[in-house]
């Protein structure tokens, strides 16, 4: 089953997927400075195989940290890219840099 990755363009909208969403979300924090670009664009299509991969086991949701500092600060991303699992609004594990298919999957794999 394929899943798209959620892109809020603000932090309410990122509030509102996580009030809508049962069971863990995966938030990878992005940036938009150059030194983050190309490994925020490898995260990009990491995310998404594995979003396509794992099906409903867990919602992506992809956050400009300009546009959204909000959760930026409340899960302590300091810089991009940073995943974040989130279950009821909880962090429950992070990982900062950028990380291929095989990282991101055993990253999930210990947390789902």
């Amino acid at each position: 089953m394929a899943r798209r990755v959620h892109q809020p363009l603000e932090d309410r909208e990122f509030d509102f997927i996580l009030s809508m969403t049962t069971g863990p979300v995966l938030a990878y924090f992005c940036g938009t400075w150059p030194k983050a670009v190309e490994a925020c664009r490898a995260m990009d299509a990491v995310v998404a195989e594995l979003a396509q991969e794992y099906g409903t086991r867990f919602t992506a949701v992809r956050t400009d940290m300009t546009r959204c500092p909000g959760p930026t600060r409340r899960y302590g991303v300091t810089g991009a890219p940073t995943a974040v699992l989130i279950q009821d609004g909880e962090a429950v594990a992070g990982q900062a840099g950028p990380m291929t298919s095989a990282q991101c999957r055993t990253f999930l794999d210990a947390h789902l």
